[in-house]
């Protein structure tokens, strides 16, 4: 008897897309060329606004105009799955709303950062933001970022509410997904927060990947994931080792710091970020280029 998949509402290369910035400001013209050229190089769906969109740094007004940015530019080419995460709940609600009544298809929710929830205060946030509307939502439960880890049977009695639909895993537990999808079953998203890792954790029952590389090379993944749904595993290995060092040079300081300075190699935007996140090193530009010449996106 053969492993089933189900059949999961995203899958494939998702893009935590950056923020362009021009004089401080949010550079919408180079926003809407990202978008255009992520769409053209086959990923699979956009999440504008989460941490590699530097949501913690954007006000109120700039995090929803991003959001309806691309929504707008995207026009239903491929799913828009908006980032909408606060440590405040009623925060949460507010920005879920707005993603509803813009035309996301799910919105991206943080664990609760610093604040520190249990595991009840958990559920009670989720609950909460999956209550005030009508829009699917995805988990994102990162440890490392908000001190807080959403264990399996907390995720599986949010799962049981109907539109916490997946969740964005950046634990780096490869035993995670399979954990997750023998306790809520194989059509509940399962998409990995980190590019290392994505080989394996799709071979433990995992659908894709929100990924910080597709920014800058978003052909190659793509591929590579369809190439893992057809199990052209050859393929799949071949792109798998040729990114490897680029994952790991895009995390060679804080994110989004080295991918923005990788973006603006490829002329996609100015490569600026907003403090407390600054221009990244001349050492780690080295190892940027270096990387990103091995992945073949440079000459």
């Amino acid at each position: 008897m053969g492993y089933a998949f189900g059949e999961p509402m995203f899958k494939g290369s998702l893009v935590a897309l950056i923020t362009p910035f021009k004089d401080g400001e949010v550079d919408e013209a180079a926003f809407r060329k990202l978008v255009d050229f992520q769409i053209a190089n086959g990923t699979h769906g956009l999440v504008p606004v989460g941490t590699t969109g530097e949501s913690p740094t954007l006000s109120h007004e700039e995090h929803k105009r991003v959001v309806e940015i691309c929504i707008d530019e995207t026009r239903g080419r491929v799913p828009v799955i908006a980032g909408a995460g606060s440590n405040s709940t009623a925060e949460a609600m507010d920005f879920t709303r707005h993603a509803k009544d813009a035309g996301a298809d799910a919105v991206l929710h943080v664990t609760p950062y610093y604040n520190k929830p249990t595991q009840e205060g958990l559920y009670q946030h989720f609950k909460a933001v999956h209550d005030c509307a009508e829009i699917p939502v995805i988990i994102y439960n990162i440890p490392g970022r908000s001190i807080v880890d959403m264990t399996v049977e907390t995720m599986a009695r949010l799962a049981e509410l109907p539109r916490i639909v997946g969740v964005k895993d950046a634990t780096a537990d490869l035993v995670r997904p399979i954990k997750t999808r023998m306790a809520i079953g194989p059509d509940f998203t399962q998409l990995s927060g980190e590019d290392a890792s994505i080989v394996p954790y799709l071979a433990h029952g995992g659908h894709g990947c929100i990924s910080v590389t597709a920014n800058v090379a978003p052909k190659p993944l793509s591929e590579m994931h369809e190439a893992w749904q057809r199990r052209d595993l050859d393929t799949v290995f071949s792109i798998n080792e040729r990114l490897q060092p680029l994952h790991a040079a895009l995390f060679c300081e804080t994110s989004p710091g080295p991918v923005k300075y990788a973006a603006k190699l490829l002329g996609l935007c100015d490569g600026s970020a907003r403090l407390p996140i600054v221009e990244i090193a001349e050492s780690s530009k080295r190892r940027v280029e270096d990387a990103m010449r091995h992945a073949g996106l440079l000459n």
